[in-house]
């Protein structure tokens, strides 16, 4: 190991504040990883918090910690572990290189791992134990218990095992990333050996004990993993066996592409997600009673030094409380709720009648996600529509979309289809798309070999009778109904002719060898997005300087951009004032005497995955918006396709200042970006002040309004990622 370098990351008394230099000091900036570890913090306290949320929710948000968790030391910490590794020597915003950032980012997430265990043994579990939610510990089995629960192994259970062993004859066993293992030591006469038996995912990992056996009253669980412990006698007959302990491994997952002269993309991602089976262990967690012989056999088999290794007091893969959190106790559930829905059944025939009229705003989950699917359904039914143009991101299983766009190829309308393959845990998912897409004679495009297509844009063309008309949908979000039921997001239908106009040679830039660096009214990165927000912000200041009204106003996931940043800082110092609702990762640092005293950062968690990416410019009284797929961070400047289209419907342009204004207004779920880089509650100030949810507010005030309403929303249980997030499974996939 290289010789720890020292910390050089300054004080915020050492910012210099005269010229551009200053604006770079690493002091005015947050390192992006701790600031990903910060957000998932304020996830987690959704978990801790009694008066938060109901209980089962409260355990959801838990598992969701957990999942993102799970992610950071897959991607996050692996991509730093990797350069640190090659000897990269980068330095990042904040001023830390690599070794650095790698310990700081083992020390804090190895302080979360102990975080989620308290938050479940101390917290979750007795308040569930008090709603008779039982989860038993070995040493709480009674008898009768214990004699149930090994007939349900001996029935259920050791027939899915396979123990493998290791000594001369027989390879250390492979071990899949997230696996649940037992390492178990057994004794034959004087020798000890060590084998592996996998906690199968395919169980449930809470096995329910009956009333009548457990004698609780509610609900009893006991634990898979506890349950194969108990019983691993009965996998070795023969010989003894001395312990057995749970492990997990995680495994760098990060796809670094390499394109052949011989393989088109598809080929690429398949061989590299193949080679992934096989990435470095970037975190083992064990049994903090494992025996340290045993430990030492994972540890030289895995190639890992002390650093990886993550020493748990008990229960660990918090994930899969996902299982538990979907217990059947509406008591303890958020409350479901009806969405509105823009179009009835019956207006499948006028809706492309409808857009052309004028723009409409769908916002998620508030209003159904029907409303795409009609839309695409009316375009499916409609002879007048001659073709059809999507991009598709993340897709849920059984996608209603892909049976839309297949019936569209059977009745011969022209259908174009790019697959991003490069979608970060759902590689797999969209080849099998894919392949199913282009068997229909779809027009097939995998996406950008250097560029991840993330903009979220379905187009249709129709041959109208006064000549070929265009209609768009553009989105904050993925084409995906089940996280349209938690994430918070935007969809805009139009039929603008300009706006109509860019998203076509954005398909053309996409499928062919467009090489246009203008567009009319889109922003499109990495074309000239960056270019233009850039502008738009030097246009603030302007105002800002000559007296008139200067405001910026952005809604996002993240902002971790270091020049973008610095763009805004400029704009502080020119007397702008800059409110930044940033859900995940902030690296801005707000407060800053002499460089952004003007600036505000505040981060919403609460039911809903805030997703929607919203900019807003007062541009001296005459107010401009754009939504769309965009964070500001550099991937989404500089790497990837991504689409902002501007608000021109002056109602939608209320409308979404009023939602922008509502979320500046909670302080019930909002935390605060202080000048030294924490977050703090923006609790009522006083026992006078009346707390207030932004999400609550908006369910209560949508739930007022006159448009149809569809189906019952019940809670979904996704992730907080990620898209990692992206809250839930994956979005911490960090969207």
């Amino acid at each position: 190991m290289r010789k720890k370098a020292q910390n050089r990351r300054p004080s915020l008394a050492s910012i210099t504040h005269d010229g551009p230099k200053g604006l770079s000091d690493p002091a005015l900036y947050i390192n992006r990883e701790l600031s990903w570890l910060a957000f998932n913090e304020r996830v987690l306290a959704q978990a801790s918090d009694p008066k938060a949320h109901p209980l089962l929710e409260r355990v959801k948000f838990l598992a969701i910690a957990a999942n993102n968790l799970d992610e950071f030391f897959m991607v996050r910490l692996a991509t730093v572990l990797r350069a640190y590794r090659s000897g990269t020597e980068e330095i990042s915003a904040d001023g830390l290189d690599p070794e650095e950032q790698l310990t700081a980012m083992r020390e804090r997430s190895s302080r979360f791992l102990h975080d989620l265990h308290h938050c479940w043994e101390q917290v979750l579990r007795p308040e569930l134990a008090a709603e008779h939610i039982t989860v038993l510990d070995r040493a709480e089995y009674s008898n009768a218990v214990r004699q149930y629960l090994a007939r349900r192994f001996n029935a259920d259970i050791a027939p899915v095992l396979t123990p493998l062993a290791f000594d001369p004859g027989h390879p250390f066993p492979y071990m899949s990333n997230r696996s649940k293992n037992l390492a178990v030591v057994v004794r034959q006469g004087r020798q000890r050996r060590f084998a592996r038996v996998k906690v199968p995912d395919t169980l449930p990992r809470f096995v329910e004990v009956p009333p009548h056996i457990s004698d609780r009253p509610g609900v009893t669980f006991a634990m898979l993993e506890d349950i194969m412990a108990e019983n691993a006698q009965a996998l070795f007959p023969g010989v003894d066996v001395m312990s057995a302990d749970l492990f997990r491994i995680m495994r760098d997952t990060d796809i670094v592409l390499a394109i052949s002269e011989e393989e088109d993309l598809r080929e690429s991602v398949d061989r590299s997600l193949k080679q992934l089976r096989h990435g470095a262990v970037t975190m083992l967690q064990v049994d903090n009673r494992m025996p340290k012989r045993v430990l030492e056999i994972l540890r030289e088999n895995f190639e890992v030094d002390d650093t990886i290794v993550h020493a748990c007091p008990g229960r660990m893969a918090f994930a899969d409380w996902m299982q538990l959190a979907s217990l059947h106790r509406p008591r303890l559930k958020d409350a479901p709720f009806v969405p509105r829905s823009l179009w009835a059944a019956s207006d499948v025939e006028h809706v492309f009648e409808n857009i052309a009229e004028e723009d409409h705003l769908v916002h998620h989950p508030f209003d159904s996600f029907t409303a795409v699917e009609t839309f695409l359904q009316a375009a499916v039914r409609d002879p007048l529509v001659v073709a059809i143009k999507m991009t598709l991101y993340r897709l849920e299983p059984n996608s209603p979309l892909i049976e839309l766009l297949l019936e569209a190829a059977v009745q011969g309308k022209q259908v174009a289809v790019l697959v991003e393959l490069k979608a970060r845990f759902d590689e797999r998912s969209n080849i099998a798309w894919a392949t199913r897409l282009e068997a229909a004679g779809i027009h097939v495009v995998y996406g950008m070999v250097h560029l991840k297509t993330h903009c979220k844009l379905c187009l249709v063309i129709r041959q109208e009778p006064s000549g070929i008309r265009r209609y768009a949908h553009i989105g904050t979000g993925n084409y995906n109904r089940k996280t349209a039921a938690v994430y918070t997001d935007f969809g805009l239908f139009t039929a603008r002719e300009a706006i109509v106009a860019d998203v076509s040679d954005v398909f053309n830039y996409l499928t062919g060898y467009s090489a246009q660096t203008t567009y009319r009214e889109l922003l499109v990165a990495p074309v000239n997005m960056r270019a233009r927000l850039t502008e738009l912000v030097a246009r603030e200041a302007a105002h800002a300087r000559a007296g008139r009204p200067a405001y910026l106003l952005f809604k996002m996931n993240a902002i971790s951009d270091p020049a973008f940043i610095r763009v805004l800082y400029q704009a502080c110092r020119d007397g702008v004032t800059v409110d930044l609702i940033a859900r995940g990762i902030c690296c801005a640092r707000p407060g800053v005497d002499g460089v952004s005293e003007r600036m505000t950062v505040r981060s919403i968690v609460g039911r809903f995955l805030e997703h929607t990416r919203l900019y807003f410019f007062e541009n001296g009284g005459n107010p401009e918006m754009y939504l769309g797929s965009a964070d500001l961070m550099e991937r989404n400047l500089n790497r990837r396709v991504e689409v902002l289209c501007p608000v021109e419907n002056t109602e939608i342009k209320a409308e979404l200042r009023a939602i922008l204004d509502t979320y500046l207004r909670d302080n019930s779920r909002a935390h605060r970006l202080t000048p030294e880089g924490f977050y703090e509650p923006l609790a009522p100030k006083t026992p006078e002040t009346v707390p207030f949810s932004a999400q609550d507010a908006l369910l209560a005030a949508l739930a007022l309004e006159p448009r149809e309403r569809t189906e019952i929303v019940e809670p979904i249980h996704v992730s907080a990622a990620a898209e990692p997030l992206e809250l839930s499974g994956r979005e911490s996939r960090e969207e």
